[in-house]
C-alpha cells in the first residue's frame, strides 16, 4: 500500500482527532462512510477522524495493483466468500479479515504546518511503530518500502511485514489508511502477493509475541486498539504538525 493524490487544493483549519471503534463492518459500507466523512471534513463540518474497524474477508486492489498479484481466480474468491474491490488508494493488492485492525484516517493535511504526503506516510509508520512498542513488539521501517516491518535489522530470512499503509487524498484531506495484523489468520495472505512484494512474509502481533516467548493475550485486540488510538492521538494532536 502507498499513497495516491487526487485534486489537491488548499484546505481548512485542523481540529482535535476524533477516534471511533466501529466493530466489524463490510468493506463497501465502510467505503460509503469514508466518502461521507471526507465530504464533511472538506466542508468543515467535522474534525480529523480515525475510524477503527475490522472487515470480513476481502481483497482490495489499489491504484498500482497488478492482476497477477491476486493468485485466485474470481470464481475461487467467490467460492471462499471473499469479495474483491478496486479502491482509490495508492499501492497494490492487500487482504483484510477479522483479527486485523484497520484504521481509516480522514485528516486535513493543509491544516498542518507542512502539508507533505511523504511526511504523512512516515508519520503513520511512526505512530504504528510506537503502538507496537507499547505492545512489546519490536518494529521498524525499511527504506523504499511503505509499511511497518517486525523485528530488528537482520539478514536472516525474509522481511516480516506487520502493517500495510495506503492512502488517497481529496483536496488535501486523506482517506484510507493502514491495516495492522493483530491476531488475523495469516493463511489468507497466501491468496495474494501482499502489496506486490513477493519476497516479504506477512506476520502479526500475536505471531511476533509468541516468537519472542510471550504468552497469548486474550485481550490483545482491545489492547491493540487502545495503544493505536493513544499513539495516533499523540502524533496528530501533540506531535509536530
Amino acid at each position: 500500500m502507498d499513497s495516491h493524490e487526487d485534486s489537491i487544493r488548499p484546505g481548512r483549519r485542523g481540529s482535535r482527532l476524533e477516534i471511533e471503534w466501529l466493530g466489524c463492518m463490510a468493506f463497501d459500507d465502510a467505503r460509503v462512510l469514508q466518502e461521507e466523512t471526507v465530504r464533511q471534513r472538506r466542508a468543515g463540518e467535522c474534525g480529523d477522524r480515525l475510524l477503527l474497524l475490522e472487515h470480513p474477508p476481502v481483497v482490495t486492489l489499489g491504484r498500482g495493483s497488478r492482476a497477477e498479484n491476486v493468485l485466485l481466480s474470481p470464481s475461487e474468491l467467490e467460492a471462499r466468500g471473499i469479495d474483491c474491490f478496486e479502491v482509490a488508494r495508492g499501492g497494490d493488492v492487500t487482504y483484510h479479515a477479522p483479527g486485523q485492525l484497520v484504521g481509516y484516517l480522514v485528516v486535513d493535511l493543509a491544516a498542518r504546518s507542512r502539508p507533505d504526503v511523504g511526511r504523512f506516510l512516515r508519520g503513520i509508520e511512526g505512530a504504528l511503530i510506537a503502538a507496537l512498542s507499547d505492545l512489546d513488539v519490536s518494529a521498524r521501517r525499511i527504506p523504499g518500502r511503505t509499511g511497518v516491518f517486525a523485528g530488528r535489522d537482520t539478514t536472516a530470512g525474509p522481511d516480516r511485514k506487520i502493517a500495510s499503509i495506503g492512502i488517497g487524498l481529496r483536496g488535501w484531506v486523506s482517506w484510507h489508511g493502514f491495516a495492522l495484523n493483530v491476531g488475523i489468520d495469516l493463511a489468507g495472505f497466501g491468496w495474494i502477493v501482499p502489496c506486490g512484494l513477493a519476497d516479504v512474509q506477512m506476520t502479526s502481533i500475536e505471531v511476533e509475541r509468541t516468537r519472542n516467548g510471550g504468552v497469548l493475550d486474550p485481550d490483545l485486540e482491545s489492547r491493540a486498539r487502545s495503544c493505536v488510538a493513544a499513539s495516533f492521538r499523540r502524533w496528530l494532536e501533540e506531535g509536530p504538525a
